[in-house]
């Protein structure tokens, strides 16, 4: 038998569906739990490279227009 949720198995049942249907559903998305995972690293890594670039840029561009005078 593949991993389920229980709670959802449950709840699809008292809400009236057949044990069948929800032993499908709940194995069905219990198998989106490691692409959520990846996912959330995905969207992690992402930020820290715009972070990670974004910062010098930012301080690069306020030291030149300190040196232009566009800061007063």
């Amino acid at each position: 038998m593949a991993l389920q949720l229980g709670a959802l198995r449950e709840a699809l049942i008292d809400a009236g569906a057949s044990p069948e249907k929800a032993d499908k559903a709940s194995e069905e998305l219990a198998g989106y739990d490691s692409d959520l995972k990846l996912l959330k690293w995905m969207v992690g890594g992402l930020y820290a490279v715009l972070v990670g670039l974004g910062l010098p840029a930012l301080w690069l561009l306020l030291r030149l227009a300190a040196k232009v005078g566009a800061l007063g």
